[in-house]
């Protein structure tokens, strides 16, 4: 076996072995090749290689993401560590565990105008879970930070720093280890399975006449069918899941916007919960954040393990328990109430969902058309990644077969690092995986394709507009030079020659034939992974989706 000569780098790597941390991806440099030289000469970890190292971030998260399991991303020192930075933010909003080894200079040259060099201490500090600061020599206190930061990562399910420093000679190996790391053991965490003040919580359930779950970013079989059941059947029970929700039942409303944007005053009263519970990740849907902010709940009740945002200023009960298990106690002891909420409800949704077909039958090309055609063409138990602005908006309005998984970046809902993060989940979770982005995204993460991993059934959806539609459909659109240039970005920019230069399969769409026939082109080939442009209205899409919430009533 070969490892590299200084202890430090040793002990890193004897330490992330030993805590199960075995997908490395590797940022090329010269300060981390200690790390490098330990990590991809040990046949225990599989390593990537990624020169960009916000691509190489992303593509860790996305790993991450579908694992559920700390993946590590080691950099050389300097500038290069702050351009992970973008995804551990995403890390830390989205609960997953990554690991950013950053290797550095000695103390003693930073700040005396030495290359490459920054204050890389804590750099992460606002948006990390834990940051170990290493000394230059091999000790148990290094270890006991080692071990703390990974079981942190692990425990509470987001990003951690190491950062070590080196001193030259940086190549040099050895054949046999020079030191014997500690290796710790973390308690497991306390796992609640009931409810506390449980008679008070069922008291003030079964006296609810309208309850409303809402289902933000959620794991895909996370909630028990038969918990999915009783909340289908409750009378008194709403449910509404967002896109990335992953939970479905053919009595939950999976698109809030095509429900609540026809509301009137009215309406918003009668859909005003009594009690709101809430579960998953960060919210799309800004419609139903501001009616819950106007029209609050008596009581909002939200389960995770780990944090409680008052997203609608109305947090009444924080439950640190996985919602299965809360609603598994809180059934157990509750009775069904009766109640008109659900069944006025689903009227209005029911109508709404026919309002929504004969709209979507007799609109021309545009973004919305294209969203149909290609979420309805999905192919069955694979992967759905999905960009952030218009197109994640967009697919909040369509029906997506129960039996896809999707994703979506909503932890800081940024547009960096979407492709990378959808080859990274590829990678992660070796499905067949689907990404959908629009143009400004996708040119903005281009250097994710600067990537050797990419499976060959990886299919891109990128839907082209000419700019960034997502602010044509906000308030304040102005047609003029101003909104162009430094709004919506106009730009007359395609695909084309990088997937030549990156050797994907490319193709093409302008209207709807040629859609259709092209996502046919595009499932069928999979010697290599694929482009699918398409190129819709810049002027029209707005016009057309705005459109569509007048004619829902």
């Amino acid at each position: 076996m070969i490892y590299p000569k200084i202890p430090l780098a040793q002990s890193i790597i004897e330490i992330c072995l030993a805590k199960g941390i075995t997908t490395i991806i590797i940022s090329p440099g010269s300060r981390n090749a200690p790390l490098t030289i330990g990590f991809a000469q040990n046949d225990n970890f599989k390593c990537y290689s990624i020169a960009d190292e916000r691509c190489a971030a992303f593509f860790a998260l996305g790993i991450a993401q579908q694992t559920q399991q700390p993946t590590a991303v080691v950099c050389t020192s300097g500038s290069a560590l702050l351009n992970y930075y973008p995804a551990v933010a995403e890390a830390f909003y989205s609960q997953i565990p990554l690991v950013i080894i950053s290797a550095d200079r000695p103390q003693n040259k930073i700040d005396i105008g030495d290359g490459q060099t920054i204050r890389q201490q804590n750099v992460y500090e606002n948006h990390s879970v834990f940051n170990a600061n290493l000394t230059e020599e091999a000790s148990v206190e290094n270890d006991l930070k080692i071990n703390k930061a990974i079981e942190t990562a692990i425990l509470k399910k987001g990003p951690v720093h190491i950062n070590a420093p080196f001193e030259e000679p940086l190549y040099e190996i050895v054949e046999t280890l020079s030191v014997h790391s500690k290796i710790t053991n973390a308690e497991p965490a306390l796992e609640i399975k009931t409810i506390e003040n449980s008679e008070e919580i069922v008291s003030l359930w079964n006296s609810a006449k309208r309850k409303l779950i809402m289902v933000g970013v959620n794991d895909a079989n996370a909630i028990d069918d038969e918990i999915t059941e009783v909340l289908a059947k409750d009378p008194s029970v709403v449910v509404l899941t967002e896109t990335t929700s992953n939970l479905h039942h053919p009595a939950f409303i999976n698109s809030i916007d095509t429900l609540i944007t026809p509301f009137e005053e009215a309406d918003f009263k009668d859909f005003q919960p009594e009690i709101l519970v809430t579960f998953g990740g960060m919210i799309v849907s800004k419609r139903i954040k501001a009616f819950l902010r106007k029209y609050k709940p008596k009581y909002h009740w939200h389960i995770d393990t780990l944090r409680a945002y008052d997203t609608f200023n109305a947090l009444s009960s924080h439950f640190v328990m996985q919602p299965n298990d809360f609603f598994k106690d809180l059934f157990s002891k509750a009775g069904i109430t009766e109640s008109d909420y659900f069944v006025n409800t689903k009227n209005s949704y029911d109508l709404r969902k026919i309002r929504r077909k004969e709209y979507l039958d007799k609109i021309p090309f545009s973004d919305f058309k294209v969203f149909e055609k290609v979420i309805e063409a999905l192919p069955k138990n694979s992967q759905l990644q999905i960009s952030n602005s218009s197109a994640i908006r967009y697919a909040q309005l369509i029906h997506i077969d129960p039996s896809i998984e999707v994703f979506c970046n909503r932890g800081t809902s940024g547009i960096d690092g979407s492709t990378s993060t959808a080859i990274g989940a590829a990678v992660g979770s070796g499905k067949q995986n689907v990404f959908i982005t629009g143009d400004i995204s996708f040119l903005y993460d281009s250097n994710a394709l600067w990537n050797s991993y990419i499976p060959q059934n990886f299919k891109i959806i990128l839907i082209n507009n000419g700019g960034g539609g997502i602010f044509r459909i906000l308030p304040g659109h102005e047609e003029k030079p101003v909104f162009n240039t430094y709004f919506e970005t106009s730009h007359h920019l395609t695909a084309e020659h990088l997937a030549k230069m990156y050797k994907l399969n490319y193709f093409t769409a302008t209207d709807e034939d040629s859609l259709v026939k092209n996502i046919e082109s595009l499932y069928e080939a999979n010697d290599a992974p694929c482009i699918l442009e398409v190129f819709t209205p810049t002027f029209e899409n707005d016009v057309i989706l705005k459109q569509y919430f007048k004619e829902l009533v």
